[in-house]
């Protein structure tokens, strides 16, 4: 700033005030952009708005809504000292953000077919609302039938543990927003022994004992691709050669993106637009990818939810 200054004096012009503010840093990312120009041309990243980067670009692919970046940036002030933060503290306010204004929608990512003999003709339409804490804020129609989708996860042939609430033989598990609990009749295996299909009967909730738990669902749904993410690097500080004694490169997790070509979503979602966003029920936050066709929707993970971790 010395020499700056000593040019303006000897020219004679006006010298402009300047302010230094200490730069931020980032757990388990990187912020500079020779070493992200670096990880783009080592095909690690695709491009300067992948949304595992931290660059502005990268936020608004990934779901990130301003105003969560716009509260971030108050909640850290403004410092001359470089800083170190965890993501966990943008993702704070990502999820208060969401959780007020992404609408609700229930998709399978790894779909298990059930078939439910049911006392009532399907299909069906039901009214679900798209923030059932506030039911005013509006609703949407689902089909319900008497083949539903649900994720492989909620179900086990065989109980794993006293801690898992939901389908399993012999235990009955309630379907989000349909009204009814479904009972396990029948599990059809294929040749390599691997469930394609569970058979189950459904009684009205009324009339049945109150179940553990309630699973979401999907029936005449469209496929989508879902695009999951995690930690860029390993480490915390992937720039630290302490931590990382073989350069950053080398710290990448080669986990970070997880692709699933072929999740199940209602097909409610079928007119979205770029960048909308919503939570799929029990599962997270999601927006919609610029990579996006009508014939085939692309979501990425924006975040998860509080509850993901151990979900039962």
């Amino acid at each position: 700033r010395s020499s700056y200054y000593w040019l303006c004096n000897a020219l004679d012009i006006y010298c402009p005030v300047q302010w230094e503010y200490g730069r931020l840093n980032m757990n388990y990312t990187v912020i500079s952009k020779r070493k992200i120009l670096k990880l783009i041309s080592e095909g690690i990243l695709r491009d300067w708005d992948d949304p595992r980067l931290f660059t502005l670009t990268a936020l608004r692919r990934r779901g990130v809504p301003p105003e969560a970046i716009q509260k971030f940036c108050v909640e850290l002030g403004v410092t001359g000292a470089q800083s170190l933060v965890d993501p966990l503290m943008l993702e704070a306010h990502v999820r208060d953000i969401l959780n007020n204004t992404a609408k609700r929608t229930m998709a399978v990512l790894e779909p298990l077919k059930i078939r439910i003999s049911l006392p009532c003709e399907t299909p069906v339409l039901i009214d679900v609302p798209d923030f059932p804490a506030d039911p005013s804020k509006g609703h949407h129609k689902v089909v319900f039938s008497d083949i539903i989708y649900i994720d492989q996860s909620d179900f086990k042939e065989i109980l794993p543990n006293n801690q898992y609430k939901r389908l399993t033989v012999g235990q009955p598990v309630g379907l989000r927003h349909a009204g009814y609990v479904i009972s396990v009749t029948e599990v059809i295996k294929d040749e390599s022994n691997t469930i394609i299909e569970v058979r189950t009967i459904g009684t009205p909730v009324a009339v049945s004992k109150r179940p553990k738990a309630f699973i979401h669902w999907v029936a005449e749904p469209i496929t989508c691709e879902v695009r999951l993410y995690e930690k860029l690097f390993n480490h915390k500080n992937p720039e630290d050669p302490k931590e990382v004694p073989g350069g950053f490169i080398t710290d990448c997790n080669p986990n970070s993106l997880r692709i699933i070509q072929n999740a199940m979503i209602d097909k409610s979602m079928k007119d979205v637009k770029v960048y909308d966003k919503f939570q799929f029920e029990r599962v997270g936050f999601f927006s919609v990818d610029p990579d996006s066709t009508p014939e085939n929707l692309v979501f990425n993970q924006t975040i998860t939810l509080k509850e993901d971790a151990g979900k039962e």
